[in-house]
């Protein structure tokens, strides 16, 4: 049994360091499924941020061709960037920009030329507006394509509005694109739900110097001299060069995007466009719900900076994949350690069965030899309750009913412990029962009485049957057999009930240093059926027995 028991202690250990081995094999292997398919989305975030900044740089290529061609002719260039843009159709080749447009300088309160050149490109009287009080200014003299949202933004000054003018002042400066905040544009009609929009300018610089008797100073100099008059040239202060105008692109946020994603934009699971950068931009455009696992990416407009997060919510992907790989690792680590189970259970059958075989002779040896006790106690009470009958008889048919009855109550006492036909019985109708058939009076079992504590089978017969031993020798030499008083009681002390037996007043005082075989019995049953301890003590003339165990709870119902 030894050399079994080394086996398998060493074959468990073996079998748990496998198991542990596949364990952490597939928890490596599921974490790089998770990274790798984290990169996956990353990389493809990536190329969607790419996609969108060349798609603005496709736009920017398209106002940097314009700028050149209205640079070449910038007298009658109107018809001439009109037939370029009708042929080059960049709403279809770019899309996402409104238009394109030109916006031509002027001086303030001489809106003639801007007005002599709207006429020129569209054939019709449209005026600058609106009124306002800088210095110079840049009304729109062109918009392409020419549809009824564009139309409404002919003569409009930009110059006159603070966010436009912010960017145009970038522009030329700089000499550079410029974005501007968002902003609602003037092509958006009344009634409509408005949307974020945006433009970006390229500067037009004149192609030379005005004369010096008629140089104004721009708002961004720090002097002021003559007006030219007309429009067309603006000289700056120093070192700001003289411009002609601006082509500038407007954007709705939403087409855009929507035109730059395309098909992208319905496999992702969210997507939030940001104008800046940080907690505090401007969310301005949103599709869909973002994830947990959301992607942060910076896209270009111009000069300025926006934030991209987007996820595709792909969590069979990122998550079901490793989640599966590590599963089916630990399936294989718990069949392996199945093995290890095994073998214990089977060592733990052997030892458990040895024990039952050891136990089982053991209690056979108690149960034969407290069999013929029980037989010989069963008798004596049977003649005590006769002796009882007789003093109580009036003749021999009262005696006859009497006897027949206890003698039939006690049959039924204990054949309802034996067979176990109730879940729960009362301590008080045991105590009761057993008193009734000592032939204990109506009056004295009225004042044996204590709480409501009911026990399961195997707690009623041990209680039962120690009762029915304390009964049984008070009848032979107690108090029952009118040699002393009887006192019993029972109380709950804390999470434990308290089981007093007392006889007082006896003839002679017990001798407790030596237990009969049948109490031997009854404290066997207590400690083993009920988990509770047995006390018995004499002194003076007084018996007293004890018993203590911890409360059963109540067995849960059911339902037929």
């Amino acid at each position: 049994m030894g050399r079994n028991l080394w086996a398998d202690r060493l074959l468990g250990l073996l079998v748990r360091f496998v198991g542990l081995l596949i364990l952490l094999a597939t928890l490596a292997t599921a974490t790089a499924s998770f990274i790798y398919n984290q990169r996956d989305e990353e990389e493809q975030a990536d190329r969607l941020a790419m996609q969108v900044n060349t798609r603005l740089r496709d736009q920017l290529a398209v106002l940097e061709g314009v700028r050149a061609l209205y640079q070449s002719d910038m007298e009658t260039s109107g018809p001439g960037i009109r037939a370029y843009l009708a042929a080059l159709q960049p709403q279809v080749r770019a899309p996402g920009m409104q238009g394109v447009g030109i916006a031509l300088a002027m001086r303030r309160g001489t809106p003639a030329a801007a007005e002599a050149r709207l006429r020129e490109n569209y054939g019709e009287d449209i005026r600058v507006w609106p009124e306002t009080g800088q210095p110079i200014g840049f009304p729109i003299v062109l918009l392409e394509p020419p549809t009824a949202r564009n139309r409404a933004a002919l003569g409009y000054d930009m110059y006159s509005e603070p966010v436009r003018r912010e960017a145009m002042r970038r522009a030329w400066q700089t000499g550079n694109a410029a974005a501007t905040g968002i902003v609602q544009l003037v092509q958006e009609q009344e009634g409509e739900r408005p949307h974020p929009g945006f433009l970006i300018y390229l500067p037009v610089y004149a192609n030379v110097l005005p004369a010096s008797a008629g140089v104004m100073a721009s708002p961004l100099g720090p002097e002021r001299a003559g007006e030219p008059e007309g429009a067309g040239v603006v000289a700056t202060a120093k070192g700001v060069r003289p411009i002609e105008g601006f082509v500038y692109a407007p954007f709705r946020v939403g087409d855009l995007m929507t035109a730059a994603l395309g098909s992208q934009l319905s496999r992702l699971h969210g997507i939030e466009i940001y104008a800046g950068e940080g907690p505090k931009a401007q969310r301005v455009f949103a599709h869909g719900k973002l994830g947990w696992d959301a992607q942060e990416k910076r896209i270009r407009i111009a000069d300025h900076q926006w934030t991209m997060r987007l996820s595709y919510g792909r969590f069979q992907e990122r998550l079901g994949r490793p989640l599966a790989i590590l599963l089916f690792g630990i399936a294989l680590a718990l069949l392996a350690t199945k093995l290890h189970r095994v073998q214990q259970r089977r060592l733990g059958a052997f030892q458990a069965l040895a024990e039952e075989k050891a136990r089982h002779a053991e209690d056979r040896e108690l149960m034969m030899g407290e069999m013929a006790h029980r037989m010989k106690n069963a008798f004596a009470r049977i003649g005590a309750l006769a002796r009882i009958t007789l003093r109580e008889a009036k003749d021999l048919e009262d005696f006859e009913v009497r006897f027949d009855g206890r003698l039939r109550a006690l049959s039924d006492a204990k054949q309802m412990l034996v067979s176990g036909v109730v879940d729960r019985v009362e301590l008080g109708a045991i105590v009761h029962r057993e008193l009734e058939l000592a032939g204990v009076s109506a009056d004295q079992l009225a004042a044996v009485d204590g709480p409501a504590v009911r026990l399961d089978d195997d707690g009623a017969q041990a209680i039962a049957l120690a009762i029915h031993e304390l009964v049984t020798n008070s009848i032979k030499y107690g108090a029952l057999a009118g040699k002393g008083q009887l006192a019993i009681d029972w109380r709950r002390e804390g999470e434990e009930v308290l089981f007093n037996w007392t006889e007082s007043d006896l003839p002679h005082t017990p001798d407790c240093s030596r237990e009969s075989f049948g109490t031997q019995f009854i404290r066997s049953l207590i400690e083993r059926q009920l988990k509770g301890e047995w006390q018995r003590s004499a002194v003076d003339h007084c018996l007293r027995v004890v018993i203590r165990w911890r409360e059963q709870a109540p067995a849960p119902l059911s339902s037929d």
